[in-house]
């Protein structure tokens, strides 16, 4: 009892307990600065509190108790404890306590709501690796990441790559398959991952054309009874057996592999017998062929099967069957929807949006895809059986054309009847070819440009220019975009010599299709007939980035080098020529002249031999190998040449003189005498060959010396007689008191008076060359700076004596003997002269490209 202390009667026993410490507001934290720094930072502790007094938390201040003097605590530091004493008096007893205040607080702790005075959790502990369980997953995930790196490789086409993971990765598993064995547990071996990497093995082998090593991998795959549908990795097996043209073995394989498949796999099953199909038409056993492919086209038909099928019919030539089959292609369900799907309508907003996003994705393009790979089948079906199935090829294509009309392919309907209209070309039947596209002026837009752009081309070809121009003017009327019926077009205003208004149309062509070669081609004929041969280069370089390989435009380049004065750029583009056409022999002659104009003789004769080599009977060359084997004192050499050109210009007295010149050069006086006599017999009114018999019977001390002279001046007469005619026939003539024409019954004009018309005169129509060997690029062909016997460049004596000589079918005693006096001087003892080494010059004109609708319509 000594410490129960009575209340006085003025103090409240339990005043002071309903107030509360302003720490403990929770209201007043976000204001209290020094629990802020505390939540900011992992540091904010702050120091512990020392008492005075046991038992309280705070020394030196009294707390509001019931004996003592209320103090409100202004301060947040510390907290109050209901069980302090101060000053030795022990609180009251009372029968209500504080919830959650306790009179034994531990010393020294802070207020530290979020527990970060026991600072970072400690770090996780790592697993360790040495265990066999994480060793074998850290294995499989290696053969895992060697397997993808190798799809991969593949997928960017380094295949080498591909097959070294692939290797490496079956390394790694059977490092794996070790480490398993060695820890005891073989029996948890993972197959799916041998499986992935033994496939993939085999794959890379087959993909690196490593067909042993592929096969014995596959063979290690399906002997293996632990791997389940292995069976049919036998199809794999068969498609290299087949690309090895091992087709018994292919079968073989194919149908161990259909026996594994259950019914349930059609789709499958359908595939393999596909390929059982294939591989019976490879082997030429068309009816095992027809017995695979038309299960399939009775179960599940498709446009490849029914393709394959009409082949095989038309192989044994069966005409009903090949019928049934076309049709049964033409009914084939492609699974794609129809177009007027994706045109939008017009009100509703969402809808059209969805179309446009729709419009072009991939499922589109797929679906076009299969419409044009259909599309092609059946009109190759319908070319190749329209002959045979009917007495005609016309009465076939007409029945084919019925069929299509019924069929969901009408559109091909009339391409049907295009192709007809060329196969009557292939036939030479123009008239047939003209009356049928003629029938598509009335179709519509499309079909009517096409047929008229095929009929401006046959009338262009037939020289009919009128025609030919009313066509592309029809077809640019029904289709102003056509870039085919603008290229007639401007070849039509080419032909007309209207070069400006041909290169609009050529240039209209190309604003149309930009990759339009044929227009680009004739542009640049355009602009060199304009005489802009910057820009005809500027053509031909861009034609040239396209065509890398194509002979005409580097032909023509070369050309435009040449005119430009170029001739190191003229060379370097001829010798890139050669390289795509080593043989074409116009082109080695233009290199050897090249060669010939720059001073370096070696080179031009290495290409003249070998233009000779491959065309010998180019009269240029072997005139040019002649005169050089005479200027090098190699007569002997020359006769060859010589007699060649005899051989080639019979009616020629020039070559047999040469040859005679040779013998004579040569010392074998004996032999040029021979050949001065047969000369004399074939033309005996020719003047240089009585002069040297003259000199060379009185070298030799013979009696026909008397007789040939006598004969010489005989003819020397008979020409002074003919020229005075000549003279006075010309003399009449321009007086006018003759007739016209008086003096062309005498004699032939003189080349040297009349020269033949210069390039820009000749009409392109008169073209009649022959083209080198090499396949034309263009359907009208090439520039005549590329014809096979066109000339180039000779000097003037050359040029004047080659056109002066008279032709095959003109008789020689109309022109020989003036012409070979004019042009021919040997004296006897005097050095030959030498002619001239520049080849003649060219006097064809450029030819151009026409434009058909369609590869079929020439045949290449």
């Amino acid at each position: 009892m000594e410490h129960v202390h009575l209340a006085a009667e003025e103090d409240d026993l339990y005043s002071g307990y309903n107030d509360y410490n302003p720490t403990f507001d929770s209201e007043e934290l976000d204001n209290d600065a020094g629990f802020q720094q505390a939540v900011r930072t992992s540091h904010g502790r702050r120091p512990p509190m020392t008492a005075k007094f046991p038992g309280t938390a705070i020394g030196g201040r009294a707390l509001g108790t019931s004996f003592g003097s209320r103090m409100p605590m202004a301060s947040s530091m510390g907290r109050p404890m209901t069980g302090a004493v101060q000053d030795g008096a022990a609180r009251p007893m009372t029968a209500v306590r504080a919830a959650g205040y306790s009179s034994a607080m531990t010393r020294g702790s802070t207020f530290d709501p979020l527990g970060q005075s026991k600072g970072p959790a400690p770090p996780l502990e790592g697993k360790s690796e040495d265990t066999p369980d994480e060793k074998v997953k850290i294995l499989e995930k290696k053969v895992n990441d060697l397997i993808e790196e190798s799809c991969l490789a593949h997928g960017h086409g380094d295949l080498q790559l591909s097959l070294d993971r692939a290797k490496e990765a079956g390394r790694k598993e059977r490092a794996l398959v070790r480490q398993r064995e060695q820890s005891g547990n073989a029996d948890h071996i993972n197959l799916d991952l041998t499986y992935s990497v033994l496939f993939n093995l085999a794959t890379q082998y087959a993909n690196n054309d490593m067909y042993a090593e592929a096969l014995n991998t596959y063979q290690v795959i399906v002997k293996n009874k632990m791997f389940s549908n292995a069976g049919r990795l036998k199809v794999n097996m068969a498609n290299i057996h087949f690309k090895q043209k091992n087709y018994p073995k292919a079968i073989k394989l194919y149908r161990m592999a259909l026996d594994q498949i259950s019914n349930s796999h059609k789709e499958m099953r359908i595939k393999i017998m596909q390929n059982i199909g294939v591989v019976f038409i490879r082997m030429g056993q068309y009816s095992d062929a027809i017995t695979s492919f038309e299960h399939i086209m009775s179960e599940c038909p498709n446009i490849k099967t029914g393709f394959n099928l009409i082949l095989c019919y038309y192989a044994i030539g069966d005409r009903e069957r090949m019928k049934k089959a076309f049709q049964k292609l033409i009914c084939v369900p492609l699974g794609i929807d129809e177009e007027d799907k994706y045109i939008p309508p017009n009100d509703d907003t969402h809808a059209n949006l969805v179309i446009e996003a729709i419009k072009n994705d991939k499922l589109h393009q797929m679906e076009r895809e299969r419409k044009a790979l259909a599309e092609k089948f059946i009109m190759t079906s319908a070319k190749l059986i329209a002959p045979a199935i009917e007495a005609t090829f016309a009465a076939g294509f007409d029945w084919c054309v019925d069929m299509v009309k019924s069929s969901q392919y009408v559109e091909l309907a009339n391409d049907l009847e295009i192709n007809k209209a060329i196969t009557y070309l292939r036939q030479r039947d123009f008239n047939q070819a003209v009356e049928t596209l003629k029938t598509f002026e009335k179709k519509d837009s499309r079909v009517k440009s096409a047929a008229a752009t095929n009929l401006s081309f046959l009338y262009f070809l037939e020289k009919d220019y009128d025609q030919a121009d009313r066509y592309a003017d029809l077809a640019m009327t029904a289709d102003r975009y056509n870039p085919a019926a603008l290229i007639n077009k401007g070849n039509t205003v080419f032909v007309k010599k209207d070069y400006e208004k041909a290169a609009e149309f050529y240039k209209e062509a190309l604003r149309n299709d930009s990759s339009c070669t044929e227009a680009l081609y004739n542009l640049g004929l355009t602009y060199k007939r304009l005489g802009r041969l910057e820009e005809s280069l500027d053509c031909f370089l861009k034609l040239h980035a396209i065509l890398r390989n194509s002979a005409q435009v580097m032909w023509q380049l070369a050309n435009l080098f040449e005119m430009l004065e170029d001739p190191h750029q003229a060379i370097e583009w001829l010798m890139q020529l050669i390289t795509v056409t080593p043989t074409d022999p116009q082109v080695l002659a233009k290199l050897g002249e090249l060669y010939d104009s720059e001073g370096d003789k070696s080179q031009a004769f290495q290409y003249y031999q070998e233009s000779f080599r491959y065309f010998p009977s180019n009269i240029d060359v072997i005139e040019w190998l002649g005169a050089y084997y005479i200027d090098t004192q190699f007569c002997e050499k020359a006769i060859q040449y010589f007699e060649r050109a005899t051989l080639i210009q019979p009616t020629q007295v020039k070559w047999q003189l040469m040859v005679a010149s040779c013998y004579r050069r040569s010392g074998n006086y004996q032999k040029a005498l021979e050949t001065y006599k047969d000369i004399h017999r074939k033309f005996p009114e020719n003047v240089e060959c009585l002069r040297f018999l003259v000199r060379l019977c009185t070298d030799m001390g013979m009696k026909e010396v008397q007789d040939y002279a006598t004969k010489l001046k005989k003819v020397e007469k008979m020409k002074e007689i003919r020229e005075q005619r000549v003279k006075s026939a010309r003399e009449g003539s321009a007086r006018g008191t003759r007739r016209e024409g008086s003096a062309s019954s005498v004699c032939t004009p003189d080349p040297v008076r009349h020269p033949p018309k210069k390039d820009s005169e000749v009409d392109i129509k008169a073209v009649s060359h022959p083209e080198p060997k090499h396949s034309p690029l263009l359907a009208q062909g090439r520039d005549s700076g590329h014809s096979s016997h066109g000339t180039s460049a000779k000097g003037e004596r050359l040029s004047a004596k080659m056109r002066a000589l008279p032709g095959s079918n003109e008789p020689y005693e109309a022109s020989s003997q003036r012409d070979i006096d004019a042009s021919y001087v040997d004296p006897l003892g005097a050095p030959m002269e030498r002619p001239k080494t520049a080849a003649k010059k060219r006097n064809e004109e450029d030819e151009f490209a026409d434009e058909e609708l369609g590869d079929d319509l020439l045949p290449e």
